[in-house]
């Protein structure tokens, strides 16, 4: 099984930044598209972006867009996340995962045990 692990995850003011990272190992990580969901208190799991293998296409869920970005160094097995102007209704587990990518869908297979992220007002 793939292993995947995040960190970067921490408290952060309303409009402020984190960056996740996600180290791989166990498999092959550059023989997976990888993708970030969240979970926050209550609420059910939902998808916030996705890069392919290449990393030459990415997709993020629409209330991200044009303030976080993926990334991936597959020489270094590992994924980024950056977030930028978090917003306070926004705090929740972020998960790593790694998965299948086509078009504009992504199925997560392997998962990491996720890192928290608290936003403050």
């Amino acid at each position: 099984q793939a292993q995947l692990v995040e960190s970067g995850g921490g408290l952060v003011q309303a409009g402020g930044s984190l960056r996740l990272s996600c180290a791989a190992s166990g498999r092959t990580f550059s023989s997976y598209a990888m993708g970030w969901f969240r979970q926050a208190p209550g609420k059910e799991r939902e998808f916030v972006a996705a890069i392919n293998w290449s990393a030459d296409s990415t997709f993020y869920k629409d209330s991200v867009k044009g303030r976080f970005t993926i990334s991936r160094d597959n020489a270094k097995n590992t994924g980024l996340l950056q977030m930028n102007s978090l917003k306070p209704e926004e705090p929740a587990v972020y998960y790593c995962t790694t998965g299948y990518r086509s078009g504009t869908s992504y199925s997560a297979k392997y998962w990491g045990q996720g890192t928290q992220v608290t936003v403050s007002s």
